[in-house]
């Protein structure tokens, strides 16, 4: 018998973003309404899924996240009391009550600002790997050793973003892909509106998820049902898709600039634009015969307007470069 599963959506909740996904210049125009429309029926489904299942949505609004819903903190996440409707299913109600009482007011909250601080998505990843922690390693303290029905097999995070990437958030994410990759947690990622994602994209390959771009927006249920919807237990034995290509370029330390050729200190790792006489995270010295010979080597950019140069058709041919580890314990200078 299948074991029951839980699922962690992160909305992306920019306003600014999905104000540009609802113009109607878009190929596909989706707004923020119907998105929702689509993500509630998505939820409902999960539910109706398994009656054991579990869920948590989390919202990443500019500046800050919180949590919307969770199976088991639904008293403390609704403000008012869900009314009883003879005509929905109670779990549903609750779910789209929760989910749109918490959106509206979050949005409410953040007034008009002059300029919008960036997304809180990786606050959101943050609080879902915490959250599905906290449920999947219960106390120890329990002495009984009849198998516990809450900890809960294949614990999964769905992204759903209409933000581009934040090259100052590089670090916290990998992070997090390490964290989700201990606890042996998948993260799929459906990338609604916007470019590519190189760090998302990097989330969903290491941890064995899928990513998605959305190229008919008004079908987003339909995405959401057919790839999201099944347990990776169940994934194995269906089609789901699957990324051709992988960008695993990286983001310098220096400028938090997303490099196709970086240079990594060979002591502590980080990765820099150019070389560097000292490393800014262990202060390690390198030699200047290093530095003239990397500074040598560094590719010439094409101008702008040569005919000869083509846009990077793969990303995935982007190198990284390591000083050589200096000698007498990195003071040689």
């Amino acid at each position: 018998m299948e074991k029951a599963s839980h699922l962690s959506v992160i909305v992306d909740l920019s306003p600014a973003q999905w104000h540009l996904s609802a113009q109607a210049t878009n190929p596909y125009p989706l707004s923020i309404e119907t998105f929702l429309s689509h993500l509630l029926a998505f939820l409902n489904a999960h539910i109706a899924s398994k009656h054991e299942n579990t869920l948590a949505v989390f919202g990443a609004f500019p500046g800050k996240s919180v949590m919307l819903y969770s199976s088991t903190e639904t008293s403390t996440l609704v403000d008012d009391a869900v009314p009883l409707d003879a005509n929905s299913y109670p779990p549903f109600k609750t779910v789209d009550t929760s989910v749109l009482q918490r959106i509206k007011s979050e949005l409410e909250a953040l007034g008009e600002m002059e300029e919008e601080p960036p997304c809180a998505l990786v606050g959101a990843l943050t609080k879902a790997l915490c959250y599905i922690n906290r449920i999947t390693h219960p106390s120890t303290s329990a002495t009984n050793v009849v198998e516990d029905p809450t900890i809960l097999p294949d614990p999964r995070i769905l992204i759903l973003s209409v933000s581009p990437d934040l090259s100052s958030s590089y670090i916290p994410i990998m992070n997090s892909i390490f964290s989700a990759q201990k606890l042996k947690m998948t993260i799929d990622v459906c990338k609604i509106y916007g470019p590519d994602t190189v760090f998302l994209q990097q989330a969903a390959h290491l941890t064995n998820g899928s990513y998605i771009y959305l190229e008919r927006r008004d079908a987003l249920l339909q995405y959401l049902i057919m790839s999201f919807l099944s347990p990776p237990s169940i994934r194995r034995v269906l089609a789901v898709p699957t990324q051709d290509k992988i960008d695993f370029r990286a983001a310098c330390f220096c400028h938090k600039n997303i490099v196709d050729i970086g240079f990594v200190c060979s002591v502590c790792l980080s990765i820099f634009c150019q070389p560097v006489p000292v490393c800014s995270t262990c202060r390690t010295k390198f030699p200047l015969k290093t530095l003239q010979r990397l500074s040598a080597a560094r590719p010439t950019p094409p101008l702008a307007n040569s005919r000869s140069s083509q846009p990077l058709a793969n990303i995935n041919n982007g190198a990284l470069r390591s000083f050589p580890r200096p000698a007498n314990g990195g003071t040689e200078s």
